[in-house]
């Protein structure tokens, strides 16, 4: 009588527990503009919130980009990667990914959301995690603006300015 109890019990536990995840199922896939969506035959599996600058320097008439310099936290707060220019991405492995801007979406008051399409990735010394990116994209930007256009003249030319700013990175590899 106890085993038949004991497995009345676990059919009932079963019953109204659910599945387990799908094993590998990784993050949720942003919603974003088509002009940066990633193409079909890759895969997200990594999200970054950066925190970090828009270096900017003036040439006497306009603003130019610099570099960005960015620390990217995963969920949990802890360090994933730094990035900075190239753009260039490194995790904390060492592995790296440069790309180039492959797409843009434009958002008011603070810089775009782009896609970037990987121009190369290489492994680090402790690692691979960046190694098979193909795309990253950069959103929910807030900041980052380039400083007004009349800051910018003969007196402030080879000035510097740092503007901070915040985003969301989605690194994407191709399916395997």
């Amino acid at each position: 009588m106890k085993r038949l109890i004991w497995a009345a019990a676990i059919v009932a536990v079963a019953a109204v527990t659910p599945l387990a995840p799908v094993a590998a199922a990784g993050p949720a896939e942003p919603a974003v503009p088509e002009d940066i969506k990633v193409p079909v035959g890759n895969k997200l599996f990594l999200v970054g919130h950066a925190a970090g600058v828009q270096i900017y320097s003036c040439n006497g008439t306009a603003w130019g980009l610099v570099a960005p310099r960015a620390n990217l936290y995963g969920d949990n707060g802890k360090l994933l990667m730094t990035h900075f220019g190239g753009p260039t991405w490194q995790a904390k492995d060492g592995s790296k990914v440069v790309a180039q801007r492959d797409g843009q979406a434009n958002v008011e008051g603070a810089i775009a959301w782009l896609r970037l399409a990987a121009a190369s990735t290489t492994a680090g010394p402790d690692g691979d995690r960046l190694a098979g990116t193909t795309y990253i994209q950069r959103i929910n930007t807030t900041d980052g603006l380039a400083p007004a256009a009349a800051d910018c003249n003969a007196s402030t030319a080879g000035d510097v300015v740092e503007v901070p700013y915040t985003a969301d990175y989605y690194f994407w590899k191709g399916r395997v």
